[in-house]
């Protein structure tokens, strides 16, 4: 680290201790050439990857684009603010955490549809009609009677569960 004063590149940690909710590590430092007292805050650097898009272009993620199309699909729909941004922060986790400097920007859709999924199946139906570009009536018909499938497993699942206890 070099000295904010005299540039030197040589200094010394008096005090590290935890800051920003144990997000940072707040260090007390001091120059070795003027003796000079600084603080700095340290902070993990975590890196969404970049989108491959299906004709391979490359994009950043933009976590703004991701929040309008959750937000268009649950237009009008009983979900909070706080559930979407709940939403939001474990796909961006789940980016976060696979590790790779780009990912196809299916992978996001995929994560997308997860999370309308559980939150509110008109939303999941809304955005699944666009990502997966249904061309006519039927797949639409078909994504609907897939979802009331997985629905009605899902409660005997809960109920037998439930019988259990």
């Amino acid at each position: 680290m070099h000295c904010p004063f005299c540039g030197h590149p040589e200094t010394k940690v008096i005090d590290s201790r935890l800051a920003g909710e144990g997000r940072q590590v707040r260090r007390r430092r001091e120059c070795l050439e003027c003796a000079e007292r600084f603080t700095t805050f340290e902070t993990a650097e975590l890196v969404v990857p970049r989108l491959i898009k299906s004709d391979d272009r490359r994009e950043p993620f933009d976590e703004e684009k991701l929040r309008s199309g959750m937000i268009r699909a649950l237009e009008k729909r009983p979900v909070s603010a706080e559930q979407v941004e709940a939403a939001i922060a474990r796909i961006v986790h789940r980016l976060r955490t696979t590790g790779e400097r780009e990912v196809a920007a299916r992978l996001v859709g995929d994560l997308v549809m997860e999370e309308l999924k559980d939150m509110d199946e008109v939303a999941y139906v809304r955005f699944a009609s666009v990502y997966r570009r249904f061309q006519d009536v039927q797949e639409f018909r078909e994504a609907v009677e897939r979802l009331q499938e997985s629905s009605l497993e899902s409660r005997e699942q809960m109920s037998l569960l439930g019988d259990e206890s």
